[in-house]
């Protein structure tokens, strides 16, 4: 990421290395204008005012200038961590809930990305305040050797005493992190299922549960804090320990008459000015730990690779046949799968879909050996997991942007969600809420429906999509789906009989294989088994 925006990095540590120096040059300055004063050079306090001008000047305009490119660099890095972070969900796609849990994706944009940020702009000041202490150094070393020396020994026997600290610091934010995003997860978790806790009884459960988990959250940022609280206290002990001794020690020199007065003002001056630096080098410590925590969080999502890899094959489409099960579904034929058991469906419908791997054919060409990318724009997996997002209804709806308005509206008929925009004040250009939360179960799951359909993709598979709605809307949807798909590969997994009896087509499977296939109420009045399994879900 440094490397991302490395033009901005320098000319930010430029502007601070400039800032530093003209501020450690004023002590230099004011010593040099007192001498000229205690030697009545009218000439020199001239020269030196002037000088003492111009350092300030430059570090007004310099520290400006630093500023901005602090924000700059640290926007910049906060937002790319978000926009990589974003991109690489989006190829991880179905792998990534399987691998971490929502509440420490959720935590990089609530604090990750402000501790990489904060790392980007303390690494400005921090080099600039090596520079300045350099700078100082020299000066002190070319006046007084003693003095110089003292400074060159006392600022790394400061940061070897802070060091110890920075470990158990970066173990506890570690530790913390993780808690917080379990505790995240936990949150989201007991939001997403509310209604249900509240129908059976068990919100009380759950929130005592929550309460005991933000309990040991809580615990751990107060050792957090502990440890900050002790690199906080070394930050004004130390340095002032270190000022308080050059300072005592300059004035010894002075009255012994080894350094002038405008030398003493100077080294005084040195050693208020040192507390800056050396307290952002401390501060740099603390900042640069828990960057290097977050950046490790940031790193662990990088590095996760997709469960499902694709070849640079090509299919001409055709028959989608999953091996394992028998499941073959046409080109250009409405078909359903029902299953005694409906989890063997939605598997079947993930590896058709390649979202779990297996021995699938599009065609004559195995489906692993397609592109992720071209298999995910020609088949389409719509299940009652996907989310709607805040934004735009019409942007909901048409998530590529190439969706006529004719096309969305024919989309809402055959999903019969013509009333819930139609009770939207601002209809297609309304705004949905973060999760669509403003709508009903049943209202959410048609607008879902209506978003499979206006992406109109050559191989569409619905997983129960009439599962929320009511008798009349689902028979209106059963009667309109068919031939809103005309011509074009469907296969919806349901036991809905409203639905099946206007497919084309309907596979029983039973024990993970086809068991048998035919007309809905063929298989009625044939199949025991499938009758059982369409009775009880018609109950349901």
């Amino acid at each position: 990421m440094a490397r991302k925006q490395a033009g901005p990095l320098f000319l930010g540590i430029t502007y601070a290395v400039v800032w530093w120096l003209a501020m450690a040059l004023v002590p230099a300055t004011m010593g040099k204008g007192i001498d000229a004063i205690t030697a009545k050079d009218m000439s020199a306090l001239t020269t030196w005012g002037a000088a003492l001008l111009g350092l300030g000047i430059v570090q007004a305009v310099t520290g400006t200038l630093r500023h901005r490119m602090a924000v700059y660099n640290w926007l910049t890095a906060a937002y790319r961590t978000v926009q990589v972070t974003v991109r690489q969900s989006t190829r991880l796609g179905a792998t990534l809930p399987k691998r971490m849990s929502t509440g420490e994706v959720v935590s990089i944009g609530n604090s990750d990305i402000a501790h990489i940020g904060n790392a980007m702009d303390i690494m400005l000041r921090g080099i600039g305040a090596i520079v300045a202490i350099a700078t100082v150094t020299i000066i002190m070393i070319s006046t007084s050797l003693p003095l110089g020396l003292t400074v060159l020994i006392g600022v790394p026997v400061m940061a070897a005493a802070v060091a110890p600290l920075i470990k158990p610091l970066n173990r506890r934010q570690h530790a913390y992190r993780d808690l917080q995003g379990d505790l995240s997860t936990r949150a989201a978790d007991i939001v997403a299922g509310l209604r249900v806790l509240r129908g059976i009884g068990g919100e009380q459960v759950f929130a005592d549960r929550y309460t005991e988990e933000s309990q040991k959250v809580r615990h751990a940022g107060v050792r957090v804090a502990s440890a900050e609280s002790m690199l906080e206290g070394a930050q004004i002990l130390l340095p002032g320990l270190l000022i308080a001794g050059v300072t005592w020690l300059a004035a010894s020199f002075a009255v012994q008459g080894q350094i002038t007065t405008g030398q003493l003002v100077s080294f005084y001056g040195y050693a208020a000015f040192l507390i800056a630096p050396l307290r952002t080098l401390t501060e740099a410590a603390d900042k640069l730990t828990k960057g290097h925590v977050a950046a490790r969080r940031v790193i662990r999502i990088l590095s996760l690779e997709p469960e499902m890899r694709g070849g640079s094959g090509d299919s001409a489409g055709g028959l989608l046949r999953d091996v394992a099960s028998g499941v073959a579904i046409r080109p250009g034929v409405f078909t359903a799968v029902v299953a005694a058991v409906p989890e063997e469906a939605i598997a079947i419908a993930d590896r058709l879909g390649r979202y779990s791997d297996g021995d699938v054919d599009f065609g004559d060409v195995p489906l692993n050996t397609l592109p992720i990318a071209e298999v995910r724009r020609r088949i389409l997996v719509a299940d009652n997991d996907a989310k709607l997002f805040a934004g735009v209804l019409r942007d909901e709806l048409d998530i590529t942007g190439e969706a006529s308005a004719q096309d969305i509206a024919d989309a809402l008929y055959s999903a019969c969600a013509e009333d819930i925009v139609e009770a939207l004040p601002d209809g297609l250009d309304g705004h949905v809420a973060e999760a669509g939360r403003e709508f009903s179960g049943g209202q959410q799951q048609r607008l879902r429906l209506a978003r499979a359909l206006t992406a109109d993709p050559e191989v569409l598979i619905l997983i129960e999509p009439t599962s929320a709605v009511d008798a009349h809307s689902e028979a209106r949807i059963a009667d309109r789906l068919g031939k809103a798909r005309a011509g074009r590969t469907t296969l919806v997994c349901t036991t809905s009989p409203l639905v099946l009896d206007r497919t084309d087509c309907v596979i029983f499977v039973k024990d993970g294989v086809v068991h048998a296939q035919g007309a809905h109420r063929e298989l009625l009045d044939t199949e025991p088994a499938y009758t059982a399994v369409v009775t009880r879900g018609a109950d349901g």
